[in-house]
């Protein structure tokens, strides 16, 4: 048993789940800046075997294949301290264009019979200019950082591919690749922008806008876990006849069947998205399909439900080019990331 289970769940599990995660950033963000804590950090959450771990996908070359989600570091504050755990890829964001509250508090909760979290956020950030502004100043410049970046809740989906343009046009220079997340089900009607009446017509801008760079940057597609078999197929014609170099599967589910938390327990909480152990089928499974229909023509970066070395490394066997933590880090601490790696090359 870690430290962390010992003694740091148990007590972060007492507070809600917003206070938890801004104290465990607060007490990362104190250990790097004290003396000598940058090493402390490095020394105790990377891995301890010594191997090359790099990884080249769609042109970029991924110091190793773990990433930290979107979500985790939405304002992107935190990529220097987060780089010290091990990850060899930082996603910050969801970013809008303009700075939004997101959902009203509580919007987070931990269902610890599921090892699951449920959030409602509702995209919460200071907007895409305070993002690239802190992005910037970073220090560490070998963790590779994506650009997660969606729409604000007041702009219309007839013109959401305006916000997605600006975000993309924000970014650009100080991310390395960008995500397009039209999956999140806690901002109405987003989920609407996967159908093709709208999906063409929001990647075409991005796309046509990124291939006039000396450097076009990577681009992928955050997808839904609840789609149809018609929309998935129809998603993935569009993102190889677009030439979109990848997809992250998958975003949360609101799926709540088969929870180990009963309703009684659940209902009272709302809405919202659920991630961690219930996504772990569903996302292997979406991992296999798009394996298999795409024969190679889509990276893929592999979410939901990674909570221990044995899955991730199923994950990268079934086709994931890289894989993203979120949910498993609540449960298992930051040394989740070392362990990956140290056993999943085993």
């Amino acid at each position: 048993m870690s430290l962390y289970t010992k003694f740091g769940k148990p007590f972060l599990f007492h507070l809600g789940g917003e206070e938890a995660h801004w104290l465990t950033i607060a007490s990362l963000r104190l250990a790097y800046q004290f003396p000598g804590g940058k090493m402390i950090l490095q020394q105790l959450f990377q891995p301890s075997i010594k191997s090359d771990f790099q990884t080249e996908v769609a042109g970029i070359l991924f110091p190793n294949p773990i990433g930290l989600a979107a979500g985790f570091d939405k304002n992107a504050e935190f990529t220097d301290e987060l780089a010290c755990l091990g990850f060899g890829s930082i996603e910050v964001g969801t970013v809008t264009p303009r700075p939004q509250l997101g959902n009203p508090r509580p919007r987070l909760f931990r269902l610890p019979a599921d090892e699951a979290l449920l959030n409602r956020m509702g995209f919460n950030n200071e907007g895409v200019h305070a993002a690239v502004n802190r992005l910037r100043k970073r220090k560490n410049r070998e963790v590779i950082i994506g650009g997660n970046i969606g729409k604000n809740k007041s702009t219309p989906n007839e013109e959401a591919w305006k916000d997605y343009l600006t975000c993309f046009r924000v970014l650009a220079e100080e991310v390395d690749y960008f995500t397009i997340n039209l999956s999140s089900p806690n901002t109405v009607g987003l989920r609407q922008l996967l159908e093709k009446e709208f999906l063409m017509p929001l990647l075409e801008p991005i796309q046509n806008e990124n291939q006039k760079r000396n450097r076009p940057k990577p681009l992928f597609l955050k997808i839904s876990p609840d789609m149809e078999r018609e929309q998935f197929e129809s998603i993935l014609e569009a993102l190889i006849a677009l030439n979109i170099n990848g997809i992250v599967a998958t975003n949360t589910t609101i799926h709540r069947q088969s929870l180990k938390t009963t309703e009684e327990e659940i209902v009272p909480l709302g809405s919202g998205g659920i991630s961690g152990l219930p996504l772990q089928k569903c996302s292997l499974e979406f991992l296999k399909s798009i394996h298999s229909k795409t024969n190679g023509k889509l990276a893929i970066i592999s979410s939901g439900g990674i909570m221990n070395p044995e899955e991730g490394k199923v994950r990268l066997q079934n086709g994931a080019n890289l894989i993203q933590l979120y949910s498993g880090l609540v449960y298992y601490g930051p040394s989740l990331v070392g362990n990956c790696l140290d056993r999943m090359y085993q």
